[in-house]
């Protein structure tokens, strides 16, 4: 199964697939399309095991060795032969020696003794139990056993964890702390990861300034490039951040150029919809490029661009700030992670149930910034929205602790209603 394949079944809202009547088409429409552009990147390097956190491996990994190597103690107390102890119980034995963990513990006990043993110490050869130190009473250098230890008892066998060829990690997944974890175990010292995606980005608006400079009536300062500066600083993004650029035809049409040189996304926010000042439909024409997407039925967003301008993804999306965090995390973040190869990408949602009620117009999926609050009786979390959605309140992002997804054609939440929420804790976890 292919990447892009694999986000589709794990992303889509399950609305209906065909344009609606004002010519809107599905979140899963878009994705489909936005996919289908997403040819994973073929290029691959390899990097020492330190330096690839974070990175997409190129290849599925299989382990060269068992795991556990060897048998080794699971307790700290004494490795002894269960032949040894003949007859009824309680039996003694003097201790011949110590194997702590390191050591080769390659020297077998003589017969009718036990040996001092430390966890993850290897069993010396012919013992075939271990004798956790609170069971055994130690006086000086004797112990005595009260009670006959089954074969095994206390010893973790070589390969109970994993067996010599079994798979570590599938080709896509991310070289997290588990999983850099795993391959260290087995001795893995060096990864085979794909290329980093390289993304463009800049904002349009003849308004928008950099924080911290002086603002004069009808500007604003800019959040949409914070927004996603912050969304791309990932280990396997190579980001370009181009800045904001002015409404005026010629600048854009020279920025959506330059940014399609050498990237594979060019992601660019406002512009989008059919305003007079909405230039990016007729720039990406003009570039040589081609829309298959725009006007999609998510609120906030709706007017949204997924095209292709030379070898890259376009994807326009709009200038309002929620607006365009939640199309980019909606959808922009899946085609990223689609060409990038990661198979394991798309939302991580929780089942939440409805602290509040609201009816609203049916038509689009909506994407509603919500509070965790507490737990119903059945230890389901309980999700209060912050409050109506406003394309241009930032704010509420930042209140929020993620996104309430209510479906197209839901009319009316009633407080109890069970309802899919996606964390924005994702956001950290990730990788």
């Amino acid at each position: 199964m292919s990447a892009s394949q694999a986000l589709s079944d794990l992303f889509y809202c399950g609305c209906d697939t065909e344009p609606d009547s004002d010519g809107l088409i599905s979140i899963d429409a878009a994705l489909r399309t936005g996919l289908f552009l997403a040819r994973p990147v073929q290029e691959v390097e390899r990097l020492p095991l330190d330096q690839a956190h974070g990175r997409v491996l190129a290849e599925a990994l299989r382990s060269g060795v068992a795991l556990p190597h060897f048998d080794n103690s699971a307790m700290d107390g004494y490795a002894i032969r269960s032949a040894d102890l003949l007859g009824e119980g309680p039996w003694r034995l003097p201790i011949a020696g110590r194997v702590a963990a390191g050591d080769a513990g390659d020297a077998a006990p003589p017969a009718g003794t036990a040996l001092r043993i430390f966890t993850g110490a290897p069993i010396p050869p012919g013992c075939d139990a271990v004798i956790m130190q609170e069971m055994a009473r130690s006086q000086g250098r004797i112990i005595q056993i009260d009670r006959r230890p089954e074969r095994g008892e206390n010893i973790r066998r070589a390969g109970e964890d994993l067996v010599v060829g079994a798979e570590l990690l599938p080709a896509g997944r991310r070289i997290g702390p588990r999983a850099a974890a795993l391959l260290a175990a087995t001795g893995c010292g060096e990864v085979a990861v794909r290329r980093r995606i390289r993304v463009a980005f800049f904002s349009t608006g003849s308004e928008l300034r950099s924080p911290g400079a002086p603002l004069s009536r009808g500007q604003i300062w800019n959040a949409n490039r914070y927004h996603l500066a912050g969304s791309l600083d990932l280990p396997w993004v190579e980001r370009r951040d181009m800045g904001n650029v002015p409404d005026k035809p010629d600048l854009l049409l020279q920025a959506l150029k330059q940014a399609a040189r050498d990237a594979d996304i060019v992601v660019t926010t406002g512009g989008v919809s059919v305003g007079e000042e909405d230039h990016m439909p007729a720039m990406l024409h003009a570039a040589g490029g081609r829309a298959y997407a725009m006007k999609v039925a998510i609120k906030p967003g709706k007017p949204l661009i997924i095209g292709c301008i030379g070898g890259a993804i376009y994807l326009g999306l709009p200038g309002n700030p929620v607006s365009a965090f939640v199309t980019w995390r909606v959808i922009g973040a899946r085609i990223a992670e689609a060409l990038a190869g990661i198979s394991e990408g798309g939302p991580r949602r929780i089942i939440v149930r409805a602290g509040f009620e609201r009816f609203r117009r049916a038509g689009r999926c909506e994407f509603l910034p919500a509070r965790l609050g507490g737990y119903d009786g059945h230890g389901t979390r309980i999700a209060e929205i912050v409050t109506a959605t406003v394309s241009h309140r930032v704010a509420l992002l930042a209140q929020a602790d993620g996104l309430l997804l209510i479906p197209a054609e839901t009319e009316r939440i009633s407080r109890g209603d069970m309802l899919e929420f996606e964390p924005f804790w994702d956001e950290t976890t990730k990788g």
